[in-house]
């Protein structure tokens, strides 16, 4: 079967064909914008980025050429979170608020200050972070509730299309899961819908659709804008970080992927929820009943390899993995903790006044030493999300633009002690709607067969065993680092008014912040896994 998949990024929009045998045979993208009218706001124009859907669907299929198979069926994916109002027509009535807006930040801060945020993540395993729906919709009612009486519905960006698509007003159950959903009922969770007081915005929560209630029909107007028949099977797919492990195979309980991008995505599959432990990270509801995504994704990732590259004067990430590379594993002693965003960090613990810093700095380090440094604090950190994961983990599937490194796979591999390997793909969040749209269509029966018959795989890595306890050394010394700034309050100066300034911290006085982690050697246990050699670079 042919599908037209689309996804819907935050700073670009893809549309790929899929031909029947699961190969990309068209891929169109388009940039979008994102919106900064203020400091700490990030919003997108709702009709913009439905007409760049148009474009890049029109232009996927302009690629085709005569005498291809015709497209039978659409699936989509889109960014998660966020707030995306329309009235009762269907009409936006302002612009998106994005999942990567900061302007509920107070907010955050006090019902972290209050322990609300611990509550509701003790109910469903999700930690509320600013740009979530129930942080967004208290804001709107407290600075433009103008706004909110000509809203009938608070979507998400893969509501929108859906919407925009079939006109189906609804919502998918991975992206209702976080902060609302009830993970045993597959509904919304009314005590912490209550819990954040928000039980006057329940007109506004769209109906959560169950996985076969996903497929709608593609509508006249909307086949008129796409150049596509009216009536095709549309399928809404789970969100981004979702789709992305799907379509990197990830989809059975002990695997993981590791998104290496803007943001350092752990993701691990679970059976069940799990609420022990510091509070942190997401959630997501996964298809199944005994399948849910616990996704940590850090506010830092290969950001920090660019500021990296500007602070040594290399000129680029590539640059940078050689560098590297002329140091030893350990950097002759030298750690780094690799929390640079201003705005702290969200997973696998959330402290908005959380810093970067390099430990045991000397005069005989070396550049090298520094930049092997980043590269090793950044893959303890996918340790320590697997760690927080509660999950024994068998195999770690890389992501991203960073997964293109073949030396960093092997970094990660040594560092977090589990076999590493990278797929054929190229597109793995329109891959991940792709296997969705086969399975809620009948065309495969179930995710796991749809993945092992569609998903192949490329260059795999096993950890090396000689270094085991050297990256278990490591690890420990990077959570007491980690404890040891916190205590001190991450930085010894702040400017007033800086973002690391207004959140809680461990010693605000406005209330305690989440424990801090032990130092533990803890590592994911193995299963045997056989290298292939590859040529190393970033």
């Amino acid at each position: 079967m042919t599908v037209l998949t689309v996804d819907v990024g935050t700073s670009v929009i893809k549309s790929v064909v899929f031909d029947t045998e699961g190969r990309e045979v068209a891929v169109s993208r388009i940039g979008t914008e994102v919106l900064r009218p203020h400091p700490g706001w990030a919003e997108q124009d709702m009709d913009a980025v439905w007409r760049g859907v148009a474009a890049t669907v029109r232009g996927a299929l302009a690629q085709l050429g005569p005498g291809h198979d015709a497209v039978r069926l659409i699936a989509f994916t889109a960014q998660g979170d966020g707030c995306w109002p329309v009235d009762g027509d269907g009409r936006p009535t302002g612009p998106a608020i994005l999942w990567s807006d900061g302007r509920a930040g107070d907010l955050l801060a006090g019902w972290q200050a209050d322990g609300v945020l611990a509550e509701a993540y003790r109910r469903n395993g999700s930690l509320t972070c600013a740009g979530m729906p129930n942080a967004v919709l208290t804001w709107l009612a407290e600075h433009d509730p103008a706004r909110l009486e000509r809203s009938h519905t608070a979507l998400t960006a893969a509501g929108w299309l859906f919407l925009r698509l079939t006109g189906v007003t609804a919502i998918d159950a991975s992206d209702a899961s976080a902060p609302f959903l009830d993970h045993a009922t597959g509904a919304y969770d009314p005590a912490i819908v209550d819990l954040f007081g928000l039980a006057w915005a329940r007109r506004l929560l769209p109906r959560v659709l169950g996985p076969d209630e996903c497929v709608a029909e593609l509508t006249h107007r909307a086949a008129d804008e796409l150049g596509l028949p009216t009536g095709l099977p549309v399928v809404m797919a789970p969100y981004d970080i979702a789709a992305t492990a799907r379509g990197a195979g990830v989809v059975d309980p002990g695997q993981a992927c590791a998104i290496l991008g803007t943001t350092l995505c752990t993701e691990v599959v679970r059976r069940c929820v799990d609420t022990s432990g510091e509070p942190c990270g997401i959630t997501i509801a996964f298809g199944r009943h005994d399948r849910l995504l616990r996704a940590l994704p850090t506010l830092s990732g290969t950001e920090v390899l660019d500021w990296a590259c500007r602070t040594l004067a290399v000129e680029s990430p590539a640059a940078l993995g050689d560098l590297a590379a002329a140091s030893e594993p350990g950097a002759a002693g030298l750690g780094f903790l690799p929390y640079l965003s201003p705005a702290g960090e969200r997973a696998p613990f959330l402290d908005g006044r959380a810093r970067g810093t390099f430990w045991g700095l000397s005069l005989d380090h070396t550049r090298a030493d520094l930049a092997r440094a980043v590269f090793e604090g950044l893959s303890l950190v996918v340790r320590d999300c697997l760690r927080s994961s509660g999950t024994e983990v068998y195999e770690l599937r890389m992501c991203g633009g960073g997964a293109g490194s073949d030396r960093w796979c092997q970094l990660i591999a040594d560092a977090t002690g589990v076999p590493t390997a990278r797929g054929t793909d190229t597109e793995l969040g329109a891959k991940g709607a792709f296997l969705t749209g086969l399975v809620l269509t009948g065309a495969e029966r179930s995710m796991a067969e749809a993945a092992a018959k569609y998903v192949c795989m490329g260059a795999s890595w096993a950890p090396d065993p000689d270094r085991a306890a050297l990256y278990d050394e490591l690890s420990a010394a990077h959570l007491a680092w980690r404890d040891a700034a916190r205590s001190l309050g991450w930085s010894p100066s702040r400017e007033s008014g800086s973002p690391s300034s207004r959140g809680p911290g461990p010693s605000s006085s406005r209330g305690p912040g989440p424990s801090p982690a032990r130092p533990s050697a803890d590592t994911p246990a193995q299963r045997p896994h056989d290298p292939r050699p590859e040529t190393s670079h970033v």
